[in-house]
């Protein structure tokens, strides 16, 4: 029997980066999104934050649902010593209850855009009136616009979901 993954989301970025970097290792794999709350504001703007919705996000795909693995990707912007930061985090919850997380590449932000997020904008409305674009966030995402196209918000996330993945394609070096 494959395995089985639940992504908590319907976004297709996010089913996509998932379904990338899971096929790497067990092409046979089912991916599915599943609508899931992740009990944090819309745009996070900390590390922590992002984290917790990440974690909520992929327990309840993986309980909503009779996946082997639950999956919960969430992006978040944030302020450091160095700077604004646009990134996220990915964690994989498996049904036997192990854990692991996976980070996005921190991508610097423009400080410009930044009191609109600390009003309550979210990123993706922003981008979508700055570029003239519609739901950039379930295509390439700030990241592809930031970069030019050097990384979109999949290449972000399904590297982010590789590196969680770590514990269970290597688990002989996770003892």
């Amino acid at each position: 029997m494959p395995l089985t993954f639940a992504v908590g989301s319907l976004n297709p970025v996010k089913i996509r980066a998932v379904t990338t970097a899971v096929h790497h290792h067990w092409p046979q794999a089912m991916i599915t999104g599943v609508d899931v709350p992740s009990g944090i504001s819309a745009m996070p703007l900390d590390d922590a934050e992002s984290l917790r919705g990440a974690r909520q996000r992929a327990e309840a795909a993986q309980t909503a649902t009779t996946a082997t693995i639950g999956c919960g990707l969430e992006g978040h912007v944030y302020s450091t010593p160095a700077g604004w930061f646009l990134s996220g985090w990915v964690v994989l919850h498996h049904q036997d209850g192990r854990q692991s997380v996976g980070g996005c590449p921190r991508i610097p932000f423009p400080l410009g855009l930044t009191p609109r997020l600390q009003a309550g904008e979210m990123l993706g409305d922003i981008m979508d009136e700055l570029l003239n674009t519609d739901s950039i966030r379930t295509k390439e995402g700030a990241i592809g616009a930031f970069t030019n196209g050097g990384m979109t918000r999949h290449d972000a996330f399904a590297a982010a979901v590789a590196a969680a993945l770590a514990p269970f394609v290597t688990p002989d070096l996770y003892l």
